[in-house]
């Protein structure tokens, strides 16, 4: 099964190779694919789709829909070059119906000499923390922004480094309008001066340049063609203590994101960590303003979008917590702050046998600053704001607390309680209706290891809130055999809902194998709409019920 879904990959892989060797051949330097290398791999997600009207699943025409994904990268000596092919047969609920088809969206080749590295094709790349440039790939999101051009990176001296790239950005199955150029240089002040080469704070500098053009098609504004965004950053290290700020401004950028205003974009992060003899402090803050930033001024959602503003929150891992109520960066305006301490109790009365580890963190999000301008279209400033004055809307708030410990060699139990305060309404762009919804988590994790190859674990969770679709619970049982199978049954219940007749239980069963690098999961359920986020960026996920096959494997 792996060799058929690999089979265009591996076609064009093998071209590329053949291309290889007989260009080598051609110079007399032998066969460019002697002690040549082959790995890849390979992932599809398959589901089914019932309509269901009480958890409000649609009728899917297709009833089965489909991802796959297949990666072969051939390396040798200097030289590498890979292929994906994809294929949306058709996307699974809740992607971009836009990636509907099948092909082979990414190919590059790349040379790396050391010093020199050039990549013609598709590359990911980021600059600094992406305040102004990242393009990645999140699938879990359905996000693929990679750039199909050239990339050269350079080091001419120990301690520097410089990245330059011109080409443009998927879209899909197809490219942005965009012409995308950049370049970053960062600079390791101890490793380019002598004096400093054995200090112990260690200092690193960098600043980056990004430009887009875009033709004016608009028949009644001016649009710039040409906009750029720069950004500096500096980071600080020693032992155990960690400093970083990068800032980034972006020229005026009209678009249908920012209501075509030529208001110019600003952002702010900080950083600063701690961490020796069991305690770590976390500080963060950040500023945005106006930075939303695309390879294409009409596009919406997580289209054509070149940077990446990282959310200031934890990024939470049990259910309820991550998908009911987590935070979307708002890139037209936010403040937001993060703390977090953690503290590693050593055996002890207190911290047991084998110690305790307690973790408290709080998050804080408010609107900025605006005061709205009555502008004409020549000028669509939009607003002032003041840089660091913070707005009066509340977008989110988080305090948690977790606790890890370890009992005894078989019983292990995480806790944790969270209290949330979310702004649906900005949060998931609805305008207004929903408000500010307040809630409290608790979480309850006990693993159980009757053997060294069998182990059960049990998740207890709750929500409790008044507002929105109250109150939900959550029961999850996962059995292991060690090292290839697990099932896992869980139900999601949402008891509190003011509506008697949507108080539904969303009960899923899942079983797997995992044998070397391959993972084989199928399961049945229903599954309730919600949002899925990593990082700050989200995916609305609609209700469905039915089957789902997910397979991974790499060689």
């Amino acid at each position: 099964m792996k060799h058929f879904y690999l089979w265009p990959a591996v076609w064009a892989g093998t071209s590329l190779g053949l291309l290889l060797g007989h260009g080598a051949a051609a110079q007399g330097t032998g066969n460019a694919l002697e002690g040549a290398q082959l790995h890849g791999d390979f992932q599809t997600d398959i589901q089914t789709y019932r309509p269901d009207s009480l958890i409000g699943a649609p009728e899917v025409p297709e009833k089965l829909r489909s991802n796959t994904f297949a990666n072969l990268i051939l390396t040798t000596g200097k030289f590498s070059a890979g292929v994906r092919y994809e294929a949306y047969l058709a996307p699974l609920q809740g992607f971009d119906p836009r990636y509907r088809g099948s092909g082979i969206p990414y190919r590059y080749a790349t040379y790396d000499g050391g010093r020199l590295q050039v990549t013609v094709g598709n590359f990911y790349e980021q600059f600094g923390n992406g305040l102004i440039f990242r393009a990645y790939e999140e699938r879990n999101l359905g996000i693929d922004n990679s750039i199909d051009g050239l990339r050269v990176r350079l080091q001419p001296v120990p301690g520097v480094r410089i990245t330059g790239m011109i080409g443009r950005q998927r879209f899909f199955f197809d490219k942005s309008p965009a012409i995308v150029r950049g370049v970053d240089a960062e600079v390791t002040l101890n490793d380019l001066l002598p004096g400093l080469d054995s200090a112990a704070t260690r200092i690193t500098v960098g600043g980056s340049f990004l430009s887009k053009y875009q033709a004016d098609e608009d028949p009644q504004l001016i649009l710039p063609e040409n906009v750029g965004a720069a950004a500096g950053r500096v980071s600080v290290n020693n032992g155990g203590f960690n400093f970083a700020a990068e800032y980034a401004q972006k020229a005026n950028d009209p678009s249908v994101v920012n209501n075509f205003i030529y208001r110019p974009g600003r952002s702010l992060l900080v950083t600063t960590s701690y961490a020796r003899n069991g305690i770590g402090l976390v500080l963060a803050a950040k500023r945005v303003d106006n930075m939303d930033f695309r390879a294409d001024r009409a596009a919406t959602g997580n289209a054509a979008v070149l940077n990446f503003l990282p959310a200031l929150t934890k990024q939470h891992t049990y259910a309820l917590a991550a998908s009911i109520y987590p935070y979307a960066t708002q890139p037209l305006g936010e403040m937001s702050g993060q703390a977090e301490l953690t503290y590693h109790i050593p055996k002890s009365p207190l911290g047991g046998e084998y110690g305790t580890d307690v973790s408290v963190n709080f998050s804080a999000v408010n609107g900025i600053d605006r005061r709205m301008l009555n502008d004409d279209l020549t000028t669509r400033q939009g607003y002032e704001s003041g840089f660091l004055k913070v707005g009066g809307a509340v977008y989110y708030r988080d305090f948690n607390v977790e606790l890890h410990r370890r009992f005894t060699s078989k019983w292990k139990a995480n806790a944790m309680y969270a209290r949330f305060v979310y702004n649906k309404d900005v949060v998931e762009n609805l305008g207004t209706g929903y408000g500010i919804v307040r809630s409290h988590i608790g979480v309850l994790d006990v693993t159980h290891k009757f053997t060294p190859r069998h182990s059960l674990r049990g998740e207890l969770q709750g929500l409790f809130t008044q507002q929105d679709k109250g109150s939900w619970a959550m029961a999850l049982l996962e059995y292991t055999y060690s090292p290839h199978w697990f099932l896992t049954v869980f139900d999601q219940y949402n008891y509190g809902n003011s509506h008697e007749e949507q108080r539904i239980h969303y009960l899923t069963g899942q079983v797997g194998y995992v044998g070397g690098t391959t993972r084989i999961a199928m399961g049945y359920g229903r599954q309730r709409a919600g949002i899925v986020c990593v990082g700050g960026v989200c995916r609305y996920v609609p209700a469905s019920n039915g089957l789902a096959i997910s397979i991974t494997s790499s060689f």
